[in-house]
């Protein structure tokens, strides 16, 4: 297959997403809560919507123009998937095969179902990419390796695959950027950063930086049309132990009943729980930015990512804005 093939190759697998009936996406998400209970329907159907979206024919085209993809080679990638939310390592998938190399996937126990089912359905729409694909249980014999997980995989990550050409991802979270003039509309969709996938992925939000007085409770009473994240069980268990541990520990919050607002320096929060912090001037939050560059995946606000387009990546959005296909050009 040249090049042109494989981009029309991904194209129809997002129309086939797209012709997906809801009575379909929550078929495969029942399935899928099998391996992991945060993938609700509602998340599933999101991570279907935002694949189709990446992988339109216009887009494809557009973020592979720049490179010269003339693979005479092509190599054994291994990647090593994340299952923090639905299907999370299909762009890796979809760089290492759209660059003409073969496929080595090690899906997590987390999200293994839903990885095949995209794998299948390639497979069924081009059958030349069989011999381009391989789910193992272990990667062995590569030739490189793309692998995301947490700071402490990554130390395993080095340990076995560190000879080899490699991206080994850490844990990253994002960061919102208020200024003061955004719209309750904006703050609205800035709770889609916060609540989607109920918060577990790097591009999630985690910490607001607001301004020297300004009203933070403008923000919250925005979020009030999230509240339903709060009837998932799971989530529940979640806020109700963090809320506990702030009121035994008498540690200054703000509660929205479903979201708890903590002012402090600190970057990544947990699990319903927002970190915020205020700056006094735009210079300084800069400065400050830069310090936690290694440790932030995007940053939202005006002049950043979209207020509510944190989770809708574009396919040259790259995970720690290490370019993939620049790097699967060299091995």
């Amino acid at each position: 297959m040249n090049l042109k093939d494989r981009i029309g190759a991904f194209a129809k697998l997002g129309e086939r997403i797209n012709a997906l009936k809801e009575d379909e996406v929550n078929k495969y998400a029942s399935l899928a809560r099998r391996e992991n209970p945060w993938f609700t329907d509602s998340n599933v159907k999101l991570a279907f919507e935002g694949i189709a979206s990446m992988i339109e024919a216009q887009k494809l085209n557009k973020w592979l123009l720049p490179y010269e993809i003339n693979t005479q080679v092509p190599r054994i990638v291994g990647i090593v998937m994340a299952g923090n939310i639905p299907m999370v390592g299909f762009h890796d998938l979809l760089a290492v095969l759209v660059s003409g190399h073969y496929a080595a996937v090690k899906t997590s126990n987390k999200d293994s179902s839903l990885v095949k089912l995209i794998i299948e359905w390639l497979i069924e729409i081009v059958p030349d990419f069989k011999k381009n694909i391989s789910i193992r249980d272990r990667l062995t014999n590569i030739d490189a390796v793309i692998a995301t997980g947490s700071d402490n995989t990554a130390r395993y990550f080095h340990y076995y695959f560190g000879k080899l050409p490699n991206i080994i991802r850490k844990n990253r979270v994002s960061v919102a950027i208020i200024d003061g003039t955004e719209s309750r509309e904006e703050l609205a969709a800035l709770g889609n950063d916060v609540f989607s996938y109920f918060g577990m992925g790097c591009r999630n939000v985690s910490k607001i930086f607001f301004p020297v007085g300004y009203d933070v409770k403008q923000i919250l009473d925005a979020f009030a049309t999230y509240e339903s994240v709060g009837d998932n069980h799971k989530y529940r268990n979640n806020y109700d132990y963090h809320k506990s541990i702030y009121l035994i520990n008498k540690t200054p919050h703000l509660d929205s009943g479903f979201l708890l607002w903590r002012e402090t320096e600190e970057l990544v929060s947990p699990l319903t729980v927002l970190y915020a912090e205020s700056y006094t001037d735009k210079r300084s939050l800069t400065e400050k930015l830069k310090t936690l560059d290694t440790k932030i995946q995007c940053k939202v606000g005006h002049g950043f990512v979209p207020f509510g387009q944190a989770q809708c990546p574009e396919p040259w959005d790259y995970a720690d804005s290490i370019d993939t296909i620049k790097f699967l050009s060299t091995i």
